[in-house]
């Protein structure tokens, strides 16, 4: 019984305190990942007051907040969504990779973590944060610029690259060799090949399978549905988080629309519960001597999301003006950095620390280079092309305009 309080007691002190915490961030237009984080930081091992009695019930919620993450990520996409997106931006996908990727993977190897450590921060660095960046562009009134779809494509081409780099990222944590890591990649592959056909050919009858009026039935067969798959992805090192995220796509509708609706409040509950139970799993006391590496990542990947942004929008015919916007809104980094660490601290717990501190900045930085990475750039090239002289392009307005095309994209656009 006395168990049962004390997990009671502590459960909700949690809980209120993630509201509580929430509404701050919210009042002073922050993301509230990072005040997540240091609250885990506070009530972990080596904090202000660690907690005991619910650290196994938050591990479990953690593990559901990773799994309705990625659900409600599947959900926002259609299969012919995910397939023209990667028709036409695979050439920006693989740029954001090679130039995201690197400074992670480079920077793992040179602390010493060997190949499983390199790729697991080479995820780190390489994701940008969906749910951070569709807020900032929410609330800066730019989902009617031009350049918006460009950096919705980029983002949908991360987000199905974790359908690949999850189950290779699992094997190579489970100590699987050559072969096991080569059938596990190939499994994955073939797992979301066959879930995008069944969705394309077969994506109304999946969903009037699972569709119900009533709201009750909806959340508990789509929730059961997810952790069920989940479950089966896990034990074919497939990762629980990409069975959700499949499960998503396999969706479409008002099939999809519902079960938004009913889950976006239990997301985002769990999602809380799991960047809480990150931050109790790292030591407070092992980020200072990692700030540095940190730091240094954060300067890097900050200038390389902004070329990733610059070359996408050019790719679209987008003006200059437009391409700094892209590539400032893109910088920010979230919950798959903190997902693809959570997933490689019991095999590199050195991860977690570095990891918590890079995320920590850029998630605050993220929405500051989305405001001022073009006005900056503007300046600066005013000042290189001559003092006192104006850019070339001028206007700035949210909708799209001729003086964000490039001259000869100019002529053939009457937006």
């Amino acid at each position: 019984m006395h168990d049962t309080t004390a997990l009671l007691v502590e459960l909700g002190s949690v809980i209120l305190g993630l509201g509580i915490i929430g509404r701050f961030a919210g009042r002073i237009g922050l993301s509230p990942i990072p005040l997540y984080l240091l609250a885990g930081l506070a009530f972990g091992e080596g904090g202000l007051l660690p907690l005991g009695a619910s650290e196994e019930f938050t591990a479990i919620g953690a593990e559901i907040g990773v799994i309705l993450l990625l659900l409600l990520l599947g959900l926002e996409y259609s299969a012919s969504e995910l397939v023209t997106s990667l028709k036409t931006q695979y050439p920006s996908g693989a740029v954001d990779f090679v130039l995201n990727a690197t400074p992670g993977a480079a920077a793992g190897l040179m602390l010493g973590w060997g190949p499983v450590g390199a790729v697991a921060l080479a995820g780190v660095t390489w994701i940008s944060s969906s749910g951070v960046i569709a807020k900032v562009m929410t609330d800066m009134g730019r989902l009617g610029n031009r350049e918006t779809p460009v950096i919705l494509g980029v983002l949908v081409i991360e987000d199905l690259a974790m359908a690949v780099y999850l189950p290779l990222l699992t094997a190579m944590l489970a100590g699987v060799g050559l072969a096991g890591g080569s059938i596990a990649l190939l499994i994955a592959l073939g797992t979301v090949g066959f879930v995008l056909y069944l969705a394309l050919r077969h994506g109304r009858l999946i969903s009037r399978a699972v569709s119900s009026d009533n709201p009750e039935m909806l959340l508990l067969v789509v929730l059961g549905l997810t952790v069920l798959v989940a479950g089966v992805a896990q034990q074919l090192q497939v990762s629980a988080a990409v069975g959700a995220f499949l499960v998503g796509i396999a969706l479409s509708g008002e099939v999809a629309e519902g079960a938004r609706k009913l889950l976006t409040p239990l997301r985002d509950l769990f999602a809380a519960v799991f960047f809480v139970f990150f931050g109790l799993s790292t030591d407070p006391a092992e980020i200072p001597p990692v700030l540095l590496p940190a730091a240094l990542l954060v300067i890097v990947t900050v200038f390389t999301k902004i070329g990733t942004g610059w070359y996408a929008s050019r790719r679209a015919g987008i003006g200059p003006r437009g391409r700094w916007r892209a590539g400032g809104t893109l910088v920010a980094r979230g919950e798959f950095s903190i997902v693809i660490a959570g997933l490689a601290v019991a095999t590199e717990p050195r991860i977690g620390p570095i990891a918590t501190a890079y995320v920590l900045i850029l998630v605050i930085v993220g929405p500051l280079t989305a405001r001022w990475t073009e006005p900056v750039a503007s300046k600066l090239q005013a000042v290189l092309a001559g003092k006192g002289k104006k850019p070339a392009v001028v206007d700035d307005r949210p909708m799209p305009s001729h003086d964000d095309l490039t001259p000869e994209h100019a002529g053939r656009d009457s937006d």
